[in-house]
């Protein structure tokens, strides 16, 4: 079934270098090259959701003939029932939790890719969140990742990991910086003071203790002094907008989001799926409302390692699967449908007669947001940031 891209009036709308200093609580890395004024420039944020996020959950598409049959008691209902589908055409709806992530699509500021995968077909959890992150067809094939090569190519750029530990994505050579919800150091704290006298004369940590110092400095305008959990989704996102929208804030901001691993007891209008997706729905509406003016200029991409199976399995969950949904979102989106082809549930069409079969992979919408919204030469797409990856080609017009 091959799916209409327009838009219309319905159409919803470190690397090894790094200085990592957990005394006090202060996460050091060296920041990005150059400072820009947050104005117009460009802003890219990553989501890595790992786990295996249900794609036929996130974004059921309540009007296949085969969906009901396949998931039983995990389908999501069609628009209008009790639990039902939030309507996004006559095929695809968002799960009934993602209420600020449909008012986005509506105002054309969301799309889902409902059929999309890695470059091989990889069911476990580390190889395929490798592949999906160090962007080659290759397990533990490099040990960067594809942002990070991305920000070398984006002339001064600077990013942002956020979270205890950064995200293969945006690891390697390119030095960017990091923040950890959490503590913040004490004014006056002396850990600071004595690790700058101990390492003043050091070329390669003294800047890098500087850096991190600035980002912790960074993070108390972001979030008021306050101290920012991430179990609390909308605050989250709305101090991660904070940094965005700094004088000196990165231009490229990874996360990753754990809890999709949904083996059993999966649920479907409610459940443990939707409580997962009841906070990815708040840390979107941080993010769009934390960012203000700057929502315009954003482009956000959240991406999973693979899908769930089709089938339910014994304990009321789905085991691990193939294909699955990438949202879009951000005020720099397209207002378009559904992103790619969708494949159906039918018997027939199913990937080794249990998942989801793929139609789009996953590189290709990395690459086409990379190239029109971060300006990142087509070239060196190919051959620096997705190396040798010429089968998958770029999908353009997103943004």
């Amino acid at each position: 079934m091959t799916r209409d891209n327009s838009a219309s009036p319905t159409a919803f709308r470190m690397n090894r270098r790094a200085l990592l200093a957990g005394l006090a609580g202060v996460s050091v890395t060296f920041a990005g090259r150059g400072a820009f004024a947050a104005g117009a420039r460009k802003k890219l944020i990553v989501i890595i959701a790992r786990g295996g996020m249900d794609g036929l959950s996130f974004s059921p598409p309540y009007g296949d003939p085969n969906y009901a049959a396949l998931r039983g008691t995990l389908a999501i209902g069609a628009p209008g029932s009790a639990g039902g589908a939030l309507k996004l055409d006559s095929t695809f709806g968002l799960h009934p939790t993602l209420v600020s992530i449909h008012e986005m699509a509506l105002a054309g500021e969301a799309r889902v890719a409902p059929s999309v995968a890695i470059p091989e077909r990889i069911r476990s959890h580390f190889e395929a969140q490798d592949m999906l992150e160090n962007g080659t067809a290759t397990v533990y094939g490099v040990s960067s990742g594809w942002l990070n090569r991305a920000l070398t190519t984006m002339g001064g750029r600077k990013g942002l990991s956020v979270g205890a530990t950064p995200p293969l994505v945006i690891r390697g050579p390119y030095q960017a910086g990091a923040w950890s919800p959490g503590p913040l150091l004490p004014e006056g704290d002396r850990v600071a003071s004595i690790l700058m006298d101990l390492y003043k004369d050091d070329p390669l940590l003294a800047p890098a203790l500087t850096s991190g110092l600035s980002s912790e400095a960074m993070a108390k305008t972001a979030t008021g002094g306050a101290n920012v959990r991430a179990q609390d989704g909308k605050a989250f996102g709305g101090a991660i907008a904070k940094f965005v929208t700094e004088a000196d804030g990165p231009d490229v901001v990874a996360l990753s989001l754990d809890g999709f691993d949904t083996h059993f007891r999966q649920g479907a209008a409610t459940g443990l799926l939707a409580g997962r997706l009841t906070y990815v729905d708040a840390l979107f509406a941080g993010l769009k409302t934390g960012l203000g003016p700057t929502w315009k200029d954003t482009t956000v991409v959240m991406a999973t390692e693979f899908g769930r199976t089709a089938r339910v399995n014994g304990t009321l969950g789905t085991d691990h699967g193939t294909a699955s949904t990438v949202l879009l979102a951000g005020g720099a989106l397209k207002p378009g449908g559904i992103v790619g082809d969708w494949p159906t549930l039918a018997d027939n069409r199913l990937f080794e007669n249990r998942d989801l079969a793929p139609t789009l992979e996953v590189r290709s919408i990395f690459k086409g947001v990379l190239a029109d919204h971060m300006g990142v030469d087509r070239a060196k797409l190919d051959s620096v940031v997705f190396p040798d990856s010429g089968r998958a080609p770029p999908l353009m017009g997103l943004v």
